[in-house]
């Protein structure tokens, strides 16, 4: 029960190694991250592991099917970067972590809210320079503000009720209304009523082609004037380009944002000392008023160890020949 594990960190390590005591799982841990490049490097292995920003198209699928592959566990939700039409055909089975913290995703979307607002990395920089000046660090108080939510799965309702908490006014957009939403008082609306009458938006709404893009330069122009927008979610989500355009008008007045569009070459990787080629996100990291974190929305022990768990608990389903109960399949 041989498993490759491609794009290793030190706690991807940690928390594989020690869900699968006691199990027959042997894990051999890559570095790299699947490309076409390393797609060759799953040969000897029935399933391999996987991650958001692993590479899992045709060309890779074709690849990784030439030898023993028959199965993808994703240690994610995500599976968007998943051709499941090819895996389909090649007869290679992916099962993913439909979830795991939505406490930690939730919680880090208000903590981009609160930094972007008082601007604590701002007054953090200032003092450690000695520097006590509070010009330019003002806020508003989040209490009696409007805040929409588009989506409300289990993380968006979550977030909902963290703000409520706040004494925040709540909008909400899915097709799908939660009752956890709507006892906390949220008002379900259209998305265009959602847009124009917030003051924060947060994105808690899978990518899919109805999604992409979902936050465009049309969707930027019906906003409230100085709306702050954020997304834990999925990159694709928002489109940079007419974000850009969006914060050099000041439609856009505030920017979070623990996911990007483009990220796969860019995000789990130390750049510090290299020359970033993506000339839309250097654009972006150019404002004030945006805010990035490389996707660590889901980085908290807990969720590491949910991650692990259910992996491997797909992974045995797998070997032991059963129906994979998170099996990802395609309509």
């Amino acid at each position: 029960m041989k498993v490759a594990v491609f794009g290793t960190k030190s706690y991807d390590r940690q928390f594989l190694e020690t869900a699968s005591q006691g199990t027959e799982l042997r894990w051999h841990f890559f570095e790299p991250r699947l490309t076409e490049t390393t797609a060759p490097l799953a040969h000897p292995f029935e399933a391999i592991c996987c991650f958001v920003n692993d590479t899992i198209n045709d060309e890779v699928l074709r690849i990784v099917a030439a030898g023993k592959t028959r199965m993808i566990a994703m240690r994610c939700a995500g599976y968007n970067n998943v051709d499941l039409n090819i895996a389909k055909e090649l007869g290679i089975r992916v099962a993913r972590v439909p979830a795991y913290s939505p406490y930690a995703v939730a919680e880090h979307a208000v903590g981009l809210i609160l930094t972007l607002n008082r601007k604590y990395h701002k007054a953090y920089n200032r003092v450690r320079e000695g520097n006590f000046s509070i010009e330019g660090l003002l806020g508003f108080d989040l209490h009696g503000r409007t805040v929409g939510v588009i989506g409300t799965g289990k993380i968006g309702q979550l977030f909902a009720k963290i703000m409520h908490g706040f004494g925040c006014e709540l909008l909400a957009y899915d097709l799908h209304p939660a009752e956890e939403c709507t006892k906390l008082g949220a008002k379900y609306v259209s998305l265009d009523e959602l847009l124009g009458n917030s003051d924060i938006i947060s994105l808690h709404c899978p990518l899919l082609p109805a999604t992409k893009h979902l936050i465009d330069a049309e969707a930027i122009g019906k906003l409230k004037p100085g709306a702050m927008i954020i997304n834990t979610s999925r990159g694709a989500l928002i489109d940079t380009k007419a974000a850009i355009g969006g914060l050099k008008s000041g439609q856009i007045g505030y920017l979070g944002i623990d996911v990007y569009e483009e990220e796969a070459d860019l995000f789990f990787e130390n750049k510090s000392e290299t020359v970033i080629q993506d000339d839309v996100f250097a654009r972006l990291m150019t404002f004030p008023n945006v805010l990035v974190t490389g996707h660590q929305a889901f980085f908290t022990e807990n969720a590491l160890q949910a991650i692990a768990e259910v992996t491997v608990e797909n992974l045995e389903e797998f070997f032991a020949g059963k129906a994979l109960t998170r099996e990802v399949k395609v309509d």
